[in-house]
C-alpha cells in the first residue's frame, strides 16, 4: 500500500509537469517588467545581479510602470487601509445582532491592517498581473493573522472540484540539514540528521514539500489538527517522509486568478496581452540606440589607396589622418529618420497602457472634476475593474475574511480548538448560534457598483419634481423618502450609526410629537396667563 508521503511526491511530481507548460509565459512577462520576481520560473535562477542586469535590459519602462500602477489601484479599490471594507451579515438582524455584527467586522478589518498584510498583498498583486495569479499563506499567531506571500516558484496550485477554486497546493521548498533538524526535529530521516552534525555538510540543501488540501472526511469544529477541514502535511521528498502532520479549519491560503486557462487551474496577467507591444517597442528602442550611436559618430566611407587602411583608422576629435586625397575618406549619411521612431514608440506605449489600464486609471491633470465628472470617472473604473473585483471577491477576500475571523473568534476559547489567552472577539449573542454569515463588502469598487441606485434614486427623484411642478404632485406619492434614503446612504457607504433604526425612528418622532405637544400647551398656558395679566389690567384702569 502506497504510504502518504509517496501519495503527496508521487502527486507533485505529476503537479510540476502540468505547470511547466505556462512557465516560459509567465516568466516571459516578468522578464520585461518585474525580472526580479521570476525565481523558480523556468530557466535560471534570479539573483540581485541576474535581476539587475535584466532591469538594465529594459529599455522603456512603461510595462513596469502600468504594472504598478495597476496594482496600487487594484489594491486601494478592494483592501484600502484607510476604511472598514467588509462587513457581516444575517437575514432579520435585531439591532444587537447589528451591533455584534459591525463589532467583530471592524475587529477583523483592524486585524488585518495591522498585521503585515498591506506589504504582502501589493507584491502578491504585482505577481498576478503579471503571471495571472498568486499564493498568500495566513499564518495564525495567537490569534492574529500573519501573511507569507510564497514565490511563485515554490507554488503548485490545483481544484478539487472542476471549474472550482484552487484549494490544493504543493509547496516545494529547500532547507539545510540544521534547519531541518531545528523545524522537524528527529522526525526527518538519518542522513540529514547526520549532516546537520557535520560542521562541513550542515548546508547541505534538502527538498520538502507543504501539501495543504481538503479533506472528504472531517469533523466540523473539530479541535484535532487530523480531523479538521483542510489538511497540512510536511514531507521530506528524498527519504518519502511525513515530517509533520496537522491541519486546519478553514482555507489557510488564498490563491486568486486573473484569466484561467482553459483546463488548467493556472492563469495568465494582463502583462500577457500587452508583450507583443511591450516586446516590439524593446526592439523598436534597440534599432533607435543604434542609430542614435552611429548619427552621434557618424558614417564614414574610405578608399584603400595604399596610404590609408580603412580598417585600422577611428575618426575621432582632434584625429589627423593621412591619405593620397581628401577624397579617399567621406561622411555618408547614416538614413536614419527618427521621427519614424518616436512616433511609432509613442504609439506602441499607449497601446501598452491601454492594455494595462494606465491610461484610464492614472490621475487626471487639469483643474478639479465637477461632480458629473467624477461619477463618469468613477463609473469607467467599475466597468473596466468589476470583472477582476468578482472572481478576486470569491477567490482572495472571502477564504480571508473567514480565516482572519475564524482564528480570531477561537482565541481565548480553549473549547473551540484556540489557545488561552485573553477573547478578541466578544462572544456573540445567542440568537445567532448556527446561523451562517455573509460577507458584505464595502470597498471603493463594491461601492462603484452600487453607484448605479444612487443615479436611478436621483433621476427617478428629479423626475417626479418635474412632474410636481407641471400640476401632478400625486406623483410624489410613489416614493418612499425614507427608504429611498436608505438606500441611497447603503450605496455610497455611509456609517451605518448615522442612519436611525426602525425602533429608534419610532422613538425619536414619539419623542418630536410629545415636545411639540408640550411645547404647545406651554404655549397656550402663556397666552391664557397673558390674557388673565391684561384682563387685570383692564379692570384696574377703569375707573370706580
Amino acid at each position: 500500500m502506497t504510504s502518504l508521503a509517496e501519495k503527496i511526491c508521487l502527486r507533485l511530481a505529476q503537479m510540476k509537469g502540468e505547470r511547466a507548460k505556462s512557465e516560459p509565459a509567465w516568466r516571459s512577462c516578468f522578464e520585461f517588467t518585474y525580472p526580479e520576481r521570476m525565481e523558480g520560473l523556468g530557466g535560471s535562477g534570479v539573483d540581485a545581479s541576474f535581476a539587475q542586469q535584466k532591469k538594465t535590459e529594459i529599455l522603456d519602462n512603461v510595462g513596469t510602470d502600468g504594472v504598478r500602477m495597476l496594482a496600487s489601484n487594484v489594491m486601494g479599490g478592494m483592501t484600502p487601509a484607510n476604511a472598514v471594507w467588509l462587513g457581516f451579515d444575517v437575514p432579520d438582524e435585531t439591532e444587537e445582532e447589528r451591533r455584534w455584527l459591525d463589532h467583530a467586522a471592524e475587529e477583523v478589518w483592524l486585524a488585518i491592517h495591522q498585521s503585515n498584510y498591506d506589504s504582502q498583498k501589493y507584491e502578491a498583486i504585482v505577481d498576478s498581473l503579471c503571471a495571472g495569479w498568486f499564493v498568500l499563506f495566513i499564518e495564525d499567531r495567537n490569534g492574529r493573522p500573519f501573511f507569507l506571500q510564497y514565490p511563485l516558484g515554490q507554488c503548485f496550485i490545483a481544484c478539487s472540484m472542476l471549474g472550482g477554486p484552487a484549494d490544493i497546493l504543493y509547496r516545494s521548498f529547500q532547507m539545510t540539514a540544521e534547519q531541518a533538524v531545528n523545524e522537524y526535529g528527529d522526525k526527518v530521516s538519518q542522513t540529514i540528521k547526520d549532516q546537520a552534525a557535520d560542521t562541513a555538510k550542515c548546508s547541505t540543501k534538502h527538498e520538502f514539500v507543504h501539501a495543504t488540501y481538503p479533506r472528504t472526511k472531517y469533523t466540523p469544529g473539530s479541535k484535532l489538527p487530523r480531523n479538521m477541514a483542510f489538511a497540512s502535511v510536511h514531507v521530506e521528498v528524498a527519504g518519502k517522509n511525513v515530517v509533520r502532520e496537522s491541519g486546519f479549519n478553514e482555507q489557510p491560503f488564498v490563491c486568486p486568478r486573473w484569466m484561467v486557462l482553459p483546463d488548467s487551474p493556472y492563469a495568465l496577467g494582463p502583462v500577457s496581452n500587452a508583450l507583443g507591444n511591450i516586446r516590439e517597442l524593446q526592439a523598436l528602442l534597440a534599432l533607435e540606440k543604434v542609430a542614435l550611436g552611429r548619427a552621434a559618430a557618424g558614417v564614414y566611407i574610405a578608399e584603400d589607396d595604399g596610404v590609408l587602411n580603412p580598417r585600422n583608422v577611428r575618426v575621432k576629435g582632434g584625429t589627423v589622418i593621412v591619405a593620397n586625397s581628401v577624397n579617399s575618406i567621406k561622411e555618408l549619411p547614416t538614413g536614419a529618420d527618427f521621427n519614424v521612431t518616436f512616433s511609432k514608440a509613442d504609439q506602441l506605449r499607449a497601446e501598452i497602457r491601454r492594455m494595462l489600464l494606465a491610461d484610464q486609471l492614472a490621475p487626471q491633470d487639469g483643474p478639479a472634476m465637477t461632480a458629473t465628472e467624477v461619477h463618469v470617472r468613477v463609473a469607467l473604473i467599475r466597468q473596466l475593474l468589476g470583472p477582476l473585483y468578482g472572481r478576486f471577491q470569491s477567490e482572495d477576500l472571502a477564504p480571508t475574511i473567514d480565516r482572519v475571523f475564524g482564528m480570531m473568534y477561537r482565541q481565548g476559547r480553549p473549547e473551540l480548538g484556540g489557545e488561552p489567552g485573553p477573547v478578541l472577539i466578544d462572544d456573540a449573542p445567542e440568537t445567532l448560534a448556527g446561523v451562517k454569515f455573509s460577507n458584505r463588502y464595502l470597498s471603493p469598487l463594491a461601492r462603484a457598483q452600487k453607484l448605479e441606485d444612487v443615479t436611478a434614486i436621483e433621476r427617478v427623484t428629479a423626475i417626479a419634481g418635474t412632474m410636481a411642478e407641471l400640476g401632478k404632485p400625486e406623483t410624489l406619492d410613489l416614493i418612499d423618502g425614507e427608504q429611498s434614503i436608505r438606500l441611497a446612504a447603503d450605496a455610497l457607504g455611509a456609517p451605518a450609526k448615522m442612519l436611525r433604526t426602525e425602533k429608534g425612528l419610532i422613538a425619536y418622532r414619539q419623542q418630536r410629537e410629545q415636545t411639540q405637544q408640550q411645547e404647545q400647551q406651554a404655549a397656550q398656558q402663556q397666552q391664557l396667563q397673558t390674557m388673565s395679566v391684561q384682563a387685570t389690567l383692564d379692570r384696574a384702569s377703569q375707573p370706580v
